[in-house]
């Protein structure tokens, strides 16, 4: 496994790069250097992306198949949503107790399987309860992979690995809608047979050819245990800096999500249609294969919380666009603009909390930013479809632009104790094994 080396590290912004030359090189910088087992990871996470079947279809198949009504959709996919908010946090602790090995097998196998068994579940007593006991393992390996990430990759290397992981989650789940479309055209229950297949392909992948990664202790850790269930899970929460950072991270991720919600209600009400909705939406999936790996070594070499708050205040541009945008290229320049600005936002995220995790507690603090998302999943519907009928699609906007700029100064303020916090568990990390 490579080490971290502390003496080619300064300050955040100090990470080097050497100039490369030629295609080879180039291609060397964006990709080269990363250990057999992150590529392992990164091709199962390939698989397990392309075969993400269910979600996006799970309302249609609701509603056309089983015909739900279209309530009862929405309480079966809140099921799910509920059983991953509890997911991450319960990930993150089994990746730091049993190891990420074990977590992600167990996961992808126990979620893979009870995936398959969904599509034979068809009433609504049994369907709701059964999406959030699915959702559980099969939302829970992600902690550990990226706890195993941040275990392999060295700092000087994670946003560049990180932006590899987010690169090939876009690219396996653009291939995945596609694919789905072809298999619910035939049977929805071929959705269910495939997305859980390629969970189990994923877990195999691991169990064969991926070792544990978890650093070993070293005494002043093993001399000062979390101690009890409660204070493992609130572990990360009572780190102040982190849970500052997490609590930004909930209000950006607000307002990134709302193109799944109000961005599609706003852009009907300007005569867009449905499907030029989806050509629109399919820019951001587009912009980051083309963008997302060559943008690695560059964000590398510069300050994490600069770039955090660089690609927030792009977002919060992006979005506040759609308040002056009555034409489908106008929102496309918002699409583009806040695509960028989540290019440079979410890999670096996972890095700093890859950074500034104790090493005995990195699962459970990738859990904790996990959760961040599952939060903003549930409010932002909520919160961003209330404001529009209340107030109206320019408060809304504006509103998504002032957020964003106050979460971008709240980044730059928190800099100098994620600074510090990086350095302190960087070295924590390297006498732990790292």
């Amino acid at each position: 496994m490579r080490r971290y080396d502390p003496s080619t590290d300064g300050d955040l912004s100090e990470l080097s790069a050497t100039p490369k030359q030629g295609l080879r090189a180039h291609f060397h910088s964006m990709a080269g250097g990363l250990p057999r087992a992150y590529w392992v990871l990164w091709w199962g996470m390939f698989v397990n992306r392309i075969g993400s079947f269910v979600i996006p279809f799970l309302t249609l198949y609701l509603t056309s198949e089983r015909h739900f009504t279209v309530v009862q959709a929405g309480l079966v996919a809140s099921a799910y949503g509920a059983g991953g908010m509890l997911a991450s946090p319960l990930g993150g602790y089994l990746a730091d107790h049993i190891g990420r090995r074990r977590t992600m097998v167990a996961a992808l196998s126990l979620g893979g399987i009870g995936m398959m068994a969904l599509g034979f579940v068809h009433r609504l007593e049994y369907l709701a309860p059964a999406c959030f006991l699915v959702a559980i393992p099969y939302e829970g390996f992600r902690p550990a992979f990226q706890a195993a990430v941040a275990d392999l990759v060295g700092p000087k290397d994670r946003v560049r690995a990180f932006g590899l992981n987010y690169w090939v989650i876009n690219l396996g789940f653009s291939i995945g809608l596609t694919l789905g479309g072809f298999l619910a055209s035939r049977s929805f229950l071929w959705l269910f047979v495939g997305d859980g297949f390629t969970n189990l392909v994923f877990a195999f992948l691991v169990l064969r050819f991926v070792p544990e990664t978890r650093p070993k202790l070293t005494s002043q850790q093993e001399a000062h245990p979390e101690r009890g269930l409660l204070q493992g899970f609130l572990a990360p929460y009572r780190d102040v800096p982190y849970a500052i950072f997490l609590a930004l991270s909930v209000c950006i991720l607000s307002i990134f999500l709302q193109h799944t919600t109000t961005m599609a209600i706003d852009m009907g009400r300007h005569g867009v249609s449905r499907a030029a909705y989806g050509s629109i939406i399919a820019i951001n999936g587009i912009l980051i294969v083309l963008v997302q790996p060559m943008s690695g070594p560059w964000l590398s070499r510069m300050g994490r919380s600069q770039v955090l708050a660089a690609g927030t205040v792009m977002m919060g541009v992006g979005f506040g666009m759609n308040r002056f945008a009555h034409s489908a290229p106008q929102y496309i320049a918002g699409v583009i603009t806040w695509t960028l600005g989540e290019i440079c936002l979410l890999p670096v995220a996972n890095a700093v909390v890859a950074d500034i995790a104790r090493p005995e507690l990195r699962g459970r603090y990738q859990g904790a930013y996990g959760l961040t998302w599952a939060i903003a999943a549930c409010t932002a519907p909520v919160v961003g479809t209330a404001v529009l009928q209340r107030f109206g699609a320019d408060t809304l906007w504006t509103g998504c632009f002032v957020l964003a700029t106050l979460v971008a100064i709240g980044q730059l303020a928190l800099a100098p104790a994620l600074r510090r916090l990086r350095h302190e568990r960087m070295h924590a990390g390297l006498a732990g094994g790292h």
